[in-house]
């Protein structure tokens, strides 16, 4: 018998727990002791905040993130063939998704091994839904080029694609570089376009507002330095 894989969100900033994730989402969460996350003081303070029963310094756990190497995996698959189950758990958000998590789960497919997604906070979806564009078509970029002019003709790119194929354009970028692209998508994008800045998700601070690149550069600029934030850009 081997374990099951566990996807366990996490809140996407503040003390939203309650608000975010479901009483059964926790409760598997508390009664797992092996733990595959991508940052073990982040994982440790969600614990913490979801009640966990165990000491937290006797729960396995090992990281995997964006330094991890291929043949890392092998050491994190080895507690599901033996057959204990572990939770996979994301810095903020749901694992897999703009996630290096996604390796741990792909190999686990390959060995049989039940995964089973858990419902929490997703920042692209919630993004999205809150838009206005167009949620039947949409691609998620992840980061943009930090710079020029990679990151301009990354833009008009992704403008073009948006023409061409009625799709909505996601993307995110390292906090403190928020205004930096914001700064290139108003410098880059034609003014219809619809431009999405979704910030502080499901925080006290959140804020979602769509407007043209033409309405944008006439208003002030938004609070996103250093705050986690999504962009929407959808073309017609």
């Amino acid at each position: 018998m081997t374990g099951t894989l566990y996807l366990i969100p996490t809140p996407l900033g503040g003390d939203t727990l309650n608000d975010v994730l479901p009483p059964d989402v926790v409760g598997i969460a508390q009664q797992l002791t092996h733990f595959v996350v991508e940052n073990a003081k982040t994982a440790r303070a969600h614990l913490k905040q979801f009640g966990t029963p165990h000491e937290l310094r006797s729960l396995w756990m090992r990281e995997l993130n964006e330094h991890s190497k291929d043949s890392e995996l092998a050491e994190l698959l080895a507690p599901l063939l033996q057959g204990h189950d572990i939770g996979l758990m994301s810095e903020a958000g749901c694992p897999g998704v703009a996630d290096p998590g996604a390796n741990l789960v792909r190999l686990a497919h390959q060995h049989g091994i039940t995964v089973a997604p858990l419902v929490g906070p997703s920042s692209i979806l919630l993004a999205l839904m809150a838009s206005g564009a167009n949620g039947q078509k949409f691609r998620f970029n992840g980061y943009l080029p930090a710079q020029e002019p990679a990151r301009s003709e990354a833009i008009r790119r992704l403008e073009q694609d948006s023409v061409k194929y009625g799709q909505a354009e996601l993307f995110i970028e390292t906090p403190y570089r928020n205004d930096a692209l914001l700064t290139a998508l108003l410098a880059n994008c034609r003014p219809g376009t619809a431009l999405t800045i979704a910030c502080g998700l499901t925080t006290a601070q959140q804020g979602v507002v769509t407007h043209t690149v033409n309405e944008w550069k006439q208003r002030a600029r938004p609070e996103i330095n250093k705050r986690p934030t999504v962009f929407v850009l959808y073309a017609r």
